[in-house]
């Protein structure tokens, strides 16, 4: 009987420790995160953090001021003991790289660029530089282009740094000033003065394409071309007098003539491969009722009246159809009672990327000429385009399969530029993307009021953009 206590004793003694030791281990676990998902939690929390305070850092442009965000970028790598690079183009405009070394494969850049558009507070519901939460969303400049993209980019090119992992190629951090107004003070400036920073550089991750809600589809476009930007000013010039006694002809009367005909004789359309391409994916996607005219898009377009309803339904698709020209700005007298010497407009045409933006103000030149109207360049960038048939774009589509396997996705072709088309005239293979899924109707905020971000949708992103790069940085 005795010996049945010891042994019913030291049993409960036994399980007393071992439970105790289970304790300790899980407090131990709690204070030291093994898991990946406790590292994912923490790395899309901390992203949060950042975007609100990069948010909250005024980068308009103009003036730019991109040292601002630069100090930002600066501070964060200073503390993770990561080596980096600022260049200033100009007064307070500044860029910052750093990059991350490995194998000999071909670089890959996580590209952004850190000024935003201005602001007309009128139309604001919320201080736009005051990150602020309402109804699940981050209101704030910059939430969606591209601040949330750049802070992406930052947290996984954090989490590379922290895993110390052998990587099968160089991954280069790059944040640049003055993409809204072209690029010129940052990556265009880049290049012509640290072209280091591109050598052996094969890819880039930038801003342009997303996943978003249509009829109830999750569709994912990754963009790999975009219509060439070719800015024009249009300068008629005439005899000055009074505006009592109207002369025959005027430098107000040639410009409006030459404008009403640019406006009533649009320019051809046609579709070229890449653009076919995206009608084709977008046939599965759009209504019933548009699905197989967007598949038969180079027959179905040779019918006027069918053009003209596409730009009445979306003026995005019908611009991918042919090169336009929208007239965006006007000058003339400073006095309504004079007939001033000179007038002028601004335009702002798209072609393309299949023609060379010479031959094409070269066309307008020829056009403008019966008007007495010169045509002067404002901007003009080259046309250049990336494949689908590259291991970044495959590697791309195949982890959206993998994450989201009932989605549609697509090469995108994009009515606007980005920095991408820098570094495309460089030979390097171009992407724009970024997994997080935005509804529609959000876009209209971008460039416009009460820009916000959907706070659950931006934190799953930073998680699927870590498993896109983290699949094409490893072997």
């Amino acid at each position: 009987m005795l010996a049945k206590e010891k042994a019913l004793k030291f049993l409960k003694t036994k399980m007393f420790l071992s439970i105790k030791i289970i304790k300790i281990i899980l407090f131990l676990i709690s204070l030291y995160p093994i898991s990946s998902f406790a590292n994912n939690l923490q790395m899309e929390e901390q992203a949060y953090k950042w975007l609100k305070t990069y948010i909250e850092i005024d980068t308009t442009n103009p003036p730019g001021n991109e040292i601002k965000a630069v100090n930002f970028y600066k501070n964060i790598f200073m503390k993770e003991g990561i080596k980096f690079n600022i260049a200033e183009s100009a007064k307070n405009r500044s860029n910052i790289w750093a990059r991350i070394k490995g194998g000999n494969k071909p670089a890959i850049i996580l590209l952004q660029h850190t000024d935003v558009v201005p602001v007309d507070l009128n139309y604001w519901d919320t201080q736009p530089f005051k990150a602020t939460e309402i109804d699940g969303h981050l209101h704030g400049r910059g939430a969606l282009d591209m601040k949330g993209t750049g802070i992406s980019h930052l947290a996984s090119f954090i989490k590379l740094h922290k895993n110390k992992k052998n990587l099968n190629r160089d991954v280069i951090f790059l944040a640049t000033a003055d993409e809204e107004a072209g690029g010129f003070f940052g990556v265009g400036w880049l290049i012509d003065n640290h072209p280091e920073i591109f050598d052996n550089v094969g890819f880039v991750l930038n801003e342009g394409g997303s996943g978003r809600i249509v009829n109830n589809k999750l569709v994912f476009e990754i963009e790999l071309t975009q219509k060439v930007p070719v800015w024009l000013k249009l300068i008629a010039t005439g005899n000055p007098g009074h505006g009592s006694s109207p002369q025959s002809s005027s430098s107000v009367t040639k410009l409006i003539d030459a404008l009403h005909f640019l406006k009533e004789n649009p320019f051809p359309p046609r579709i070229i491969g890449s653009v076919d391409d995206y009608f084709t994916g977008l046939s599965d996607i759009v209504s019933s009722e548009h699905s197989s005219d967007y598949k038969n898009i180079k027959k179905i377009i040779k019918k006027d009246d069918f053009i003209k309803k596409l730009q009445a339904r979306s003026p995005f698709h019908h611009s991918l159809t042919r090169d336009t020209c929208s007239i965006t700005r006007l000058n003339a007298s400073n006095k309504i009672n004079v007939v001033p010497a000179t007038a002028w407009a601004e335009i702002d045409c798209r072609i393309l990327p299949d023609k060379k933006a010479e031959d094409f103000i070269k066309n307008i030149t020829n056009i403008m000429k019966p008007f007495d109207v010169k045509v002067e360049k404002i901007m003009a960038f080259s046309s250049a385009s990336s494949t689908t048939e590259t291991t970044l774009y495959k590697t791309i589509k195949s982890s959206l399969e993998e994450l989201y396997p009932d989605s549609f996705i697509i090469p995108r072709v994009t009515t606007g530029f980005t920095d991408s088309h820098f570094t495309r005239d460089l030979g390097i293979q171009s992407y724009g993307f970024n997994p997080i899924i935005i509804p529609l109707t959000e876009f209209r905020r971008i460039h416009g009021n009460n820009e916000r971000i959907n706070i659950s949708a931006f934190k799953k992103s930073i998680l699927d953009q870590y498993k896109i790069i983290e699949k094409f940085v490893y072997d």
